[in-house]
């Protein structure tokens, strides 16, 4: 899996690269079909291990790239894309001969088969994005759901929502929701965890270890944060069953 996110984001930046000095000379920007002919006249001939890898992640890493280009024109606030760099968001793209086995496993092309932590679906699965989060692997993907009610929730009526700083959301019908503040309960332990990692020699092993230890609390604090607001932006969509609902879709364990 790093040597697949690692081809990604070569084909990425070497993409950006390619696309900044033609744009100097010409003017103009080469597509994502272009760069990718480019890539198997040019790198890949160069570098072999492109051939370990499945063709999708090199890909669909040019896509991306396209695509991030189109957003900067086009997106006011969008910035120029910027290059990659190794251990920050690291993914890549797998399609083909996927197939989920019973249970938690799922075969992939040039990977094998991965044991998961979740039972998966068993669903006819076109295409895959993995991308790694501290120091866990995750795989995301899409498909068809059938509703197993006929009687789907209730939509809301229209509701005022004030957020802020002390308290997150305030409604329009008088229920307020706090602010978990996952960061400021974490902002000692991350102060402490990012003086040991510079305490600790560049590119040493121990250094590696405290740099995977402050990812984790780092992505602790995310999923706080996105678990709070995916709880609230629910409740504010659909009518509650029962008025008690609205609190337990709050409770977040810190």
């Amino acid at each position: 899996m790093l040597a697949h996110a690692g081809t990604a984001r070569h084909a990425y930046n070497w993409g950006l690269a390619t696309c900044i000095s033609e744009y100097k000379e010409t003017k103009k920007r080469p597509s994502a079909i272009t760069l990718h002919k480019r890539l198997i006249a040019e790198v890949k001939s160069e570098n072999t291990w492109y051939y370990e890898v499945s063709k999708c992640a090199p890909q669909q890493a040019l896509r991306d790239l396209d695509r991030a280009f189109k957003n900067f024109l086009t997106i006011p606030k969008r910035g120029f894309p910027n290059f990659k760099k190794k251990g920050k968001k690291d993914s890549f793209y797998l399609e083909g001969s996927i197939k989920i086995i019973q249970g938690n496993y799922i075969k992939l092309p040039r990977i094998g088969i991965v044991k998961t932590y979740e039972i998966l679906p068993s669903v006819p699965v076109k295409n895959v994005t993995i991308s790694k989060r501290a120091d866990n692997w995750y795989i995301s993907f899409k498909y068809d759901l059938e509703s197993v009610s006929n009687s789907p929730p209730k939509k809301r009526g229209v509701l005022g929502v004030d957020l802020g700083i002390n308290t997150l959301a305030t409604c329009s019908d008088g229920t307020t929701y706090p602010n978990v503040k996952a960061y400021k309960q974490a902002q000692k332990q991350l102060s402490r965890y990012h003086s040991r990692v510079n305490k600790k020699e560049p590119g040493s092993k121990n250094r590696l270890k405290a740099i995977k230890r402050l990812s984790k609390l780092h992505k602790k604090v995310a999923d706080i944060r996105a678990d709070t607001l995916h709880k609230l932006t629910t409740w504010a969509s659909f009518k509650p069953q029962h008025h008690s609902d609205r609190s337990m879709t709050m409770s977040v364990e810190c």
